[in-house]
């Protein structure tokens, strides 16, 4: 099984000049952790909910909410996305496409054809396929053994 199999086709994506006002509403809105960064179609970087929180400084300055907004309109995408994404190409073995994950300590993996950006690959992406692994692993076991045939 490859990540082409698992993966999220249908990617909302962001441009670097867009501003964080708009990426703190997709992915709030869109309940996404991880949204890729295009420019002409080709994968620039990614920004991530942590990214965000960093860029947000409300907290520290104790901003209301529509300070903070005015605040994260100001701020592009490309100031503060992760320029230097770690991807994988479509034909990547998932279980490879784990072990990157756990090495890196990444959420996903944007899914990549000569930087063109095909899908992503996420952790929730992961765990639902672990999920069905374990189903079909619990439904083995309670099958009766068949007696080997003589």
């Amino acid at each position: 099984m490859t990540v082409d199999d698992l993966m999220e086709r249908e990617v909302v994506t962001l441009n670097a000049a867009d501003n964080l006002s708009l990426a703190e509403d997709v992915m709030r809105l869109g309940r996404i952790r991880h949204l890729p960064v295009v420019q002409d179609g080709a994968l620039v970087g990614i920004l991530s909910q942590r990214d965000l929180f960093r860029a947000a400084v409300s907290s520290v300055l104790q901003l209301t909410r529509p300070s903070e907004r005015e605040w994260l309109a100001r701020i592009e995408v490309r100031a503060v996305m992760t320029p230097n994404v770690v991807s994988v190409p479509p034909g990547t073995p998932i279980r490879k496409a784990v072990e990157i994950m756990l090495a890196k300590q990444i959420g996903c993996l944007p899914v990549v054809d000569r930087s063109r950006l095909l899908g992503l690959l996420s952790e929730t992406d992961c765990l639902r396929h672990l999920a069905h692994l374990l189903r079909i692993a619990a439904e083995k076991a309670e099958l009766p053994e068949v007696p080997p045939a003589m």
